[in-house]
């Protein structure tokens, strides 16, 4: 019995060793291809940061420094990979900036935790000595800020242009960033005002010109040209405008049907209803008043009709048709009035009033601006213009930025200095907390306070500097007292970052932090991977 019970014993142990060999493998494996991820963005970083060409699979070319679209479009098939990529969309949706350095935060993570790991401390300990760390992380950031009233154009314009420094299209920042700011201090609401909703701003894209000629317009553009006949009017002043959303041409049957005509007679008596059917409809839109119709796109080709759209112009009736059923609401918000889905409720209460609507050429095309709106709603547009259509979808990307940034600073209302500068700092200040504690947790937290040095090391990198010397002299200056150092890429030296106009909200940093933080830890705390078919 001895000698059969040895060998189990024996056998048990070993598969207990396999077993733990093989967890360390996975966990490993998911480190080394989330780090994979994460160099990948890192030389897109700061206001130096090389851009990358995306080709797509659809032939679509896109050349962008924006982590957040950079990884969208890169096709992750690792799993925990993936969660890098859920990363840098969570910070986008939280802060809508800062989406490169939450990647590159997590990926230095990552790296400390591989040699922690290897020294033997269990993932369980690392994590929650990491989910310690970020929370006095958090609190030394929020010491740090500077607080920032709405009030203070300045000051939201610097944070703006700081976030456009390191687009593609930086050098247009200073229409851009003061653009960002009205669009966003025209949209928020005075019963919440902590509370922006970005849907309120709408960003219309019209090839032709340059970026320069982006403007901010106080009321509706629609990228199309007036639907009308011979004769119609291409500009309306006193307008006076409904939305529908039904079809102006002749009832249809609701099932398949063919209808034989044996005589002309009868032809002509259909033709005739036809006629008097889209008449009677046009008289009553008339009696109101409605001198401008905005049609919803129909599932049905034929909404409206050519002789619909003839007697439309008869009747001096300005028509954009095919308007797109997800804009509806924008519309119907920013005319303070009501969609009309049926004729027989078309009111005078539910139209909106402007001063002017009218149409107008830009570069091949034509665009239709409604401007002068009576008891305007909380929106605004903007009209995005670009030479080609790469340089066109990055400012908008661009500007979308921007917007995020300033409404971070709306919901939390203070400022950072960048360049580096809080990144180092808090690696100095949870390097000296590490002392403190006992144990394990100590040493994971000097790891952490580590690895917050790579936002330094690679600014300084990605200008050309040498990252050693630059991020040493940082830490003595630091040691010194001087909070705010930090790298200023331009000048190719370290300054006090806060008089040099580079700022931050602190959202955008603590946000980066905190999501890095909880990425991590989950990707540690995974010991293996399941595959369902």
């Amino acid at each position: 019995m001895s000698a059969i019970a040895a060998p189990q014993h024996r056998s048990s142990k070993t598969e207990s060793y396999v077993d733990n060999k093989r967890k360390e493998d996975i966990r490993h494996a998911n480190i080394v291809a989330a780090r994979s991820v994460a160099n990948a963005v890192r030389t897109s970083l700061g206001p130096k940061g090389m851009d990358k060409m995306i080709s797509t699979s659809s032939d679509e070319v896109i050349i962008t420094n924006d982590g957040a679209t950079i990884l969208n479009k890169m096709q992750v098939l690792q799993p925990a990979a993936k969660m890098l990529v859920e990363l840098s969309k969570s910070q986008d949706s939280a802060a809508g900036d800062g989406t490169t350095t939450v990647v590159v935060i997590a990926g230095a993570l990552l790296e400390q935790c591989l040699l922690l790991l290897s020294h033997g401390i269990h993932p369980t300990v690392v994590s929650d000595a990491l989910h310690k760390a970020a929370v006095k992380a958090v609190d030394v950031l929020t010491a740090m800020a500077v607080p920032v009233e709405l009030s203070d154009r300045d000051s939201l314009v610097k944070s703006a242009s700081t976030s456009l420094n390191s687009k593609v299209v930086s050098q247009y920042s200073t229409l851009l960033a003061p653009l960002a700011v009205d669009a966003v201090l025209s949209v928020v609401d005075a019963p919440k005002p902590d509370m922006v909703d970005l849907r309120d701003v709408k960003i219309v894209k019209k090839l032709g010109g340059t970026v320069d000629d982006t403007e901010l317009v106080k009321g509706l553009v629609f990228d199309k040209k007036v639907s009308h006949a011979a004769g119609g009017p291409t500009r309306m002043e006193n307008a006076k405008i409904a939305v529908i959303q039904f079809q102006i041409s002749p009832p249809k049957t609701d099932i398949e049907q063919s209808i034989v005509v044996s005589d002309y007679s009868q032809m002509d008596r259909i033709l005739k209803e036809e006629r008097s059917y889209i008449l009677s409809m046009i008289k009553k839109i008339k009696a109101t008043g409605c001198n401008v119709l905005l049609i919803q796109k129909s599932i049905l080709r034929d909404a409206v009709t050519d002789l619909s759209l003839h007697y439309l112009a008869k009747a001096k009736i300005l028509v954009i048709k095919d308007v797109e059923r997800d804009e509806i609401e924008f519309i119907t918000k920013t005319l303070n009035c009501l969609p009309i889905a049926n004729i027989e409720h078309f009111r005078t209460e539910k139209l909106g009033y402007a001063d002017l609507v009218e149409e107008f050429s830009l570069g091949d095309g034509k665009i239709v601006k409604i401007t002068g709106i009576k008891e305007m709603g909380k929106t605004t547009t903007v009209l995005v213009r670009g030479s080609n259509q790469l340089v066109l979808d990055e400012a908008e990307r661009s500007l979308h930025d921007a917007l995020c940034v300033v409404r971070c600073l709306v919901a939390k209302r203070f400022l950072i200095a960048g360049g580096g500068a809080p990144e180092i700092e808090l690696s100095r200040q949870l390097g000296a907390w590490a002392k403190v504690l006992h144990g394990m947790e100590g040493y994971c937290v000097r790891a952490f306070a580590e690895a917050l040095e790579v936002i330094p090391y690679t600014l300084a990198e990605n200008a050309g500097l040498n990252p050693i010397a630059i991020v040493t002299e940082l830490r003595n200056r630091h040691a010194q007292g001087e909070i705010n150092a930090g790298i200023n890429v331009r000048k190719g030296q370290i300054t006090n970052i806060l008089e040099e106009n580079v700022v931050q909200p602190l959202l955008v940093s603590t946000s980066a932090i905190t999501l890095a933080t909880e990425c991590v830890r989950m990707i540690l705390k995974i010991d293996d991977i399941v595959t369902v078919r």
